[in-house]
């Protein structure tokens, strides 16, 4: 039996070519999550005690806006997770609490997309928390300007006097 060379070599060519197609067009829309951190470093201002027995308020808030994220989210991955972590920067006070919310949604023009979670305090730890979920509906889920709000707590005459500092470092992965 002879098979036709040339029939054969069209139809290997024409299937390459709907593949690399296909792949083209799956990249475009296969770009990973992407989280953008801004904002401006926290200093909580505790002022003196002048009065024997006064303590401390205890706790202390940043700005609603301290910490400001923008996040995409493509359609391909629907949802995503966005975590947060602290880490001693160089020294914490095992006394003192970091506790970190939501405060807003920030700004999208996808109308089919949500942003859920986090819109009440919780505490930081050294591992990994879920602060927020987005998905992508339809569309790529891109949010700018999602306000996040610090709260310091434990602040009391009993921790030692120090510069107490730390990082805070934002994730963002898929569920």
């Amino acid at each position: 039996m002879k098979y036709n060379n040339d029939f054969l070599k069209k139809k290997i060519s024409f299937i390459n070519n709907i593949s690399i197609f296909f792949l083209i067009l799956a990249g475009g829309f296969c770009k990973g999550q992407s989280l953008t951190v801004g904002g401006s470093n926290w200093t909580v201002s505790i002022p003196s005690i002048t009065e024997a027995g006064s303590n401390y308020a205890g706790s202390y808030e940043s700005a609603a806006n301290q910490i400001l994220l923008a996040a995409s989210v493509p359609l391909l991955l629907g949802s995503a997770k966005v975590s947060v972590h602290y880490i001693a920067n160089p020294t914490w006070n095992s006394s003192l609490g970091l506790n970190i919310k939501r405060t807003g949604n920030g700004t999208t023009v996808c109308l089919l997309c949500t942003i859920t979670g986090g819109i009440t305090y919780q505490a930081l730890t050294i591992t990994d928390v879920e602060l927020f979920r987005i998905a992508a509906v339809l569309a790529l889920a891109s949010y700018s300007n999602i306000p996040i709000q610090l709260q310091l707590t434990g602040v009391s005459v009993t921790v030692p006097a120090a510069a107490y500092g730390s990082r805070v470092v934002f994730t963002i992965g898929s569920l």
